[in-house]
Parts: C-alpha cells; sequence; structure tokens
C-alpha cells in the first residue's frame, strides 16, 4: 500500500511556477500509467502532464485556476480505491501540519510526473515500452481505429501527435467503422478578454510575467542598433505570384534572413560565458502578440533549408496552435536569432530589444512608395522598407551586422525568386 505525490513539473528551464489550467481527472477516477491527469500552463503553452503510476487521484491539493512553485505537491494518487480515504486524511493532516507540533509520518512516495516533450532526445516516440502520444492523437486514434504502434511520430522528441493519425489515414490504413454513439468533444471555447475598469489592478498573467522576466534579463546585455534601407519590389512581385499557394510575407522575410544567415554564422550565434556558441542549425523565430496578453515567439527550423511552401504551412500551423496555447517548448524556445515584423501594422520604423540566449533580432518595418534617385540620374518611384537590427556587442560588431544587412539588401532586391528554389 503506497500513495504517491503528484509534484508541479519543470516544464520548461526558465519556469519557477505553474498554473493549474485544468485537472484531466476528477477525485476518485481511476488514473493509468502515462495517462494524461493535469493540465498545467507554463511560460508560454499548456502542457498536458502525465503519471507513471496507475491508481486513483485521490485529492486535488491546488485547484484549477491556482498556481503552485515547481516541485510542489498538487495531487495525490492512491493505488487502491481503499487508501482514497487514507490520502485524503493524509491531505488534512499535512494542511494542519504547518503547525511545528504535529509532524504526520511520510507516507508520501514521489511520483514521476512529466510532459511527453521531455521523452528521449533520439526522436524516438517510445520511452520504457510504451508510446509517448499526445492525448488528442490517442483520441483520436482510438475513434478511428488506428494502430498507433505502427505510426512515427513527427512532433517533438518523437511524440505522435493528432496530424500523424490523420496521416496514416490519407497513406491507406483503413479505420474501423466508428460507432454512431460517439459524442464529439467540444473545442474550449477562448478565454473571454479581461475588462478594463479604471482605477484597477490587472494581474499579470503567465504570459505577461515570462516577458517581464525575459525583458529584464536583457538590461545586463551591451546591445547596438544598424539600420538599413531596402527596396522590396521585387519581393512585393514574387510574393503576389505565390500568395495563392499559401506563401506568407513572414515566411519570405524568414527564408531570406535565413538564407543570408548562411553566410554570416556569427549573426546567428549566441554569448556564453565560455565563448562564442555557434548553433548547428538557423531557426528563426518570428514574434507574436498573444490576444490575452503576453508575447510568443514559434520557431521555424532551419528556415534556411526548408522550402517555402512547407515553410509557410509550418508558420500557419505555429501561429494557430501559439494562439491556443498548444505549442511544445522547443517550437518557441530554440530560435537562434528572431524577427520582429510591426511593418504590418503600419510602423516605419522601430527599436526591437535583444532576446536572452540570442545575438541578433530584426525589426521589420512597412514597405511604403518612395521618390528615389535612379543610378542614370533620374528619380523614381520604389516601394521601400526600413530594418532595424539589434545585436549583443560582446561578440558582435558593427561592421558585421552591416554586412549582414547589406547581403539580406542585395538578395531581397535583386535576387528574390531563390527564395522559391
Amino acid at each position: 500500500m503506497s500513495i504517491h505525490e503528484v509534484f508541479m513539473p519543470a516544464l520548461s528551464s526558465t519556469m519557477t511556477e505553474g498554473k493549474i489550467v485544468s485537472w484531466v481527472k476528477s477525485p476518485g477516477d481511476k488514473v493509468e500509467k502515462g495517462e494524461t491527469v493535469v493540465v498545467v500552463e507554463s511560460d508560454k503553452a499548456d502542457m498536458d502532464v502525465e503519471t507513471f503510476y496507475e491508481g486513483y487521484l485521490a485529492h486535488i491539493i491546488v485547484p484549477a485556476g491556482d498556481s503552485a512553485p515547481v516541485g510542489s505537491a498538487i495531487a495525490y494518487i492512491a493505488e487502491t480505491e481503499a487508501e482514497i480515504a487514507t490520502a485524503q486524511t493524509s491531505a488534512n493532516s499535512s494542511t494542519a501540519a504547518a503547525k511545528p507540533t504535529s509532524t504526520p509520518e511520510p507516507v508520501a512516495v514521489a511520483a514521476i510526473v512529466e510532459t511527453p516533450t521531455l521523452a528521449t532526445q533520439n526522436g524516438s516516440n517510445h520511452r520504457e515500452g510504451r508510446l509517448i502520444v499526445s492525448p488528442r492523437a490517442r483520441k483520436l486514434a482510438k475513434e478511428l481505429k488506428v494502430d498507433l504502434t505502427s505510426l512515427q511520430g513527427s512532433g517533438p522528441y518523437g511524440r505522435i501527435v493528432a496530424e500523424d493519425v490523420e496521416s496514416a489515414l490519407n497513406k491507406g490504413q483503413k479505420p474501423a467503422p466508428v460507432a454512431p454513439t460517439v459524442t464529439p468533444v467540444a473545442a474550449p471555447a477562448p478565454a473571454a478578454p479581461v475588462a478594463v475598469i479604471p482605477g484597477q489592478t490587472v494581474p499579470l498573467t503567465t504570459f505577461q510575467t515570462a516577458v517581464v522576466r525575459n525583458m529584464v534579463a536583457t538590461l545586463a546585455v551591451p546591445v547596438f542598433r544598424v539600420s538599413y534601407t531596402i527596396s522590396t519590389d521585387g519581393l512585393d512581385k514574387l510574393y503576389k505570384q505565390i500568395k495563392s499557394k499559401g506563401v506568407t510575407m513572414t515566411a519570405l522575410l524568414a527564408k531570406a534572413v535565413a538564407v543570408t544567415l548562411q553566410k554570416h554564422p556569427l549573426l546567428n550565434a549566441s554569448y556564453s560565458d565560455q565563448g562564442i556558441v555557434y548553433h548547428s542549425g538557423i531557426n528563426v523565430a518570428v514574434a507574436v502578440a498573444m490576444d490575452d496578453g503576453g508575447l510568443i515567439t514559434p520557431v521555424l527550423q532551419n528556415a534556411d533549408i526548408v522550402d517555402i511552401y512547407s515553410l509557410s504551412r509550418s508558420w500557419k500551423s505555429l501561429v494557430e496552435r501559439a494562439r491556443a496555447k498548444q505549442l511544445q517548448p522547443e517550437e518557441y524556445n530554440s530560435g537562434t536569432f528572431t524577427l520582429s515584423n510591426l511593418g504590418m501594422f503600419g510602423v516605419d520604423t522601430f527599436d526591437a530589444i535583444l532576446p536572452p540566449g540570442q545575438g541578433s533580432i530584426l525589426a521589420i518595418g512597412a514597405s511604403r512608395p518612395q521618390v528615389v534617385a535612379t543610378g542614370d540620374g533620374l528619380f523614381g518611384v520604389r516601394q521601400q522598407m526600413q530594418v532595424n537590427i539589434t545585436c549583443d556587442h560582446r561578440i558582435i560588431y558593427g561592421a558585421h551586422a552591416a554586412a549582414f544587412l547589406k547581403d539580406l539588401a542585395n538578395l531581397i532586391e535583386t535576387n528574390p525568386q531563390s527564395l522559391t528554389l
């Protein structure tokens, strides 16, 4: 007989506390090994948290909506139904045990609770003999009678996601007839906007708190900025030609930056106490404002070698899941270079704040028609945008940033068609 504690997991390297979004299980419910029991909000996303123990959810210590420090107990799991009452009594005793006169016998054993994304680093979707599967994919596979063991996960660290199940069906795996009694689960309603009342202090959201922490951290970094004017007539023309194929301007700009970074690895590097960290991949993060407050930077992995059409599809998926708070940590914290595009709002130029752990961020302004002097001494109208790069001066100097911007402008102005190759 034993009772296990469920602890608040560390879902990211910067996470110090987590907020309980919802409990998937209620007290008294049976819990299977590897089953999701709670959804926790980390710095940037809502994460499914699993348990390696089988038993019954006996008592919830931290209810939905409340927060708890990483490593603190948030619930009890009993191995048998008979132990549920014991766990509840233990929980009540622990609450009263804040008094030094009472020291309860330690009956709790640390439970292993983790997110699926912390599986193995080699891409396998198995751990200790079991599959790493998202709850949505597991539910979909059950409804459509798809064999999960035959699938190769495409999610972070080999996790099987819903798209893998759908892909298996598209490739010819026949689903078994679905019972007509299956009731579809309605999608969760979006969070209602917080009403602003004059004179009221509104607490920061988890996202906003994470942004505050990151911005304060950047104050210790010496930075400099360099601006450049780029003509975008050729890029705009290319965008109009391939827009109907699902290509986005964000993907085009990310691709152009990533290809240019191939020639300037120092701009894709970052500082560490041991020296300059040259990253193995060019992962372009793009800043996205969240509707309910905060900022997140979904990452286009290996943007220099992924074709523009796949890159655009990835970006669409990333934004949708970011706003639904469904991104995995690897999808928002692995950037090596960041873009911040306020040009879509008509902003001419602005300074971007350097993200922690990166060496550069590029601020992109709006593309506008400008009267310019041409090479033959005449005047003409050109579409131009202002870009402004912020760099970590500990490893990157002005000449490095200027050379990068010059090559980026040359690519966009003279050979934008190469971005489709």
